[in-house]
């Protein structure tokens, strides 16, 4: 069992910068792949980003490729989301999940993960 905890959300005008964490219980953070989704009011799901067991490969969703970067800290249990220029239309909760199957490509697929945390609200005004 893996417990997901995120943080660092909150109000940003549009341009600005949020670096969101997440950080996992246990000792096997390692051995999971890590991916980031967010949901938007009236919205489903969609995903972000994600990041291979060893950081060595990442995923990105077309709307968000050249402004987040995704990174991990196994060390300390934590994988990060960097979001710079943030348009009103990133506006959701986000939600970081892990995914313990070793994949070509680290995955899109919401249904995938394994564990998900509570999600962290980012609010961007115009």
């Amino acid at each position: 069992q893996v417990q997901l905890v995120e943080s660092g959300g909150g109000l940003v005008q549009a341009g600005g910068s949020l670096r969101l964490s997440c950080v996992a219980s246990g000792r096997t953070f390692s051995r999971y792949a890590m991916g980031w989704f967010r949901q938007a009011p009236g919205k489903e799901r969609e995903f972000v980003s994600a990041i291979s067991q060893n950081g060595a490969r990442t995923n990105y969703a077309d709307s968000v490729k050249g402004r987040f970067t995704i990174s991990r800290d196994n060390a300390k249990n934590t994988v990060y989301l960097q979001m710079n220029s943030l348009k009103p239309e990133d506006t959701a909760v986000y939600y970081c999940a892990a995914d313990r199957a070793l994949r070509e490509l680290p995955s899109f697929r919401d249904y995938l993960y394994d564990y998900w945390g509570q999600g962290t609200q980012v609010t961007v005004s115009s």
